[in-house]
């Protein structure tokens, strides 16, 4: 499914469009924006990766606490840096209005899994809680305040009682949230 960085032939956008929530032409909007985030050097590769770095510096994950979590979710690299456009396409798919509760979930379950060890223990909650509120000294949570938020979240969602919250917890809470679907976006 590979296509140089100049050029998406129709079979392989028909292909895109098939595989991912994205119509034809957010899927050309995606070439494009990627294809500008590449060296020149790389555009000439068969697959090329964009780097992270060059990705952060998109608008529309530039204000995203979770930025780096998410290239770093959607990389298929063994490192986890950079992104190829199937990788990029995935990404935005699973971010676009059309994807469904259950993607979105899954992939933002997967970003708030800072450890990537299939849970949300106490540390991810805590990594979670300080990447919204911010690590500054005025928004920063107490220790007594984020051991008692972490305490509610855990009340809240671990249905099981294991101290964790695992994916189908996860969903089930997300799923009684119903801003969740409209919040969990990112349009090009």
């Amino acid at each position: 499914m590979g296509a140089t960085a100049s050029h998406l032939g129709k079979d392989l956008l028909s292909e895109y469009q098939e595989l991912t929530f994205l119509t034809k032409q957010e899927i050309l909007l995606a070439h494009k924006r990627f294809t500008e985030l590449l060296s020149r050097e790389d555009k000439n590769l068969p697959e090329p990766r964009a780097p992270t770095e060059a990705i952060l510096t998109l608008p529309e994950l530039k204000s995203n606490p979770f930025r780096e979590r998410i290239v770093r979710v959607f990389s298929t690299s063994e490192s986890r840096d950079g992104l190829t456009f199937e990788d990029f396409l995935d990404l935005l798919s699973a971010f676009s209005d059309s994807a469904t509760l259950e993607i979105k979930s899954h992939y933002a379950f997967r970003i708030f899994d800072f450890d990537d060890d299939g849970t949300l223990d106490e540390n991810d909650l805590e990594k979670l809680v300080n990447c919204l509120t911010g690590e500054t000294d005025d928004t920063r949570l107490t220790p007594d305040e984020m051991k008692q938020l972490i305490s509610n979240i855990l009340e809240e969602s671990d249905i099981d009682k294991d101290g964790t919250v695992n994916l189908s917890e996860f969903q089930h809470v997300i799923s009684r949230s119903p801003d969740f679907v409209s919040s969990f976006k990112i349009v090009l």
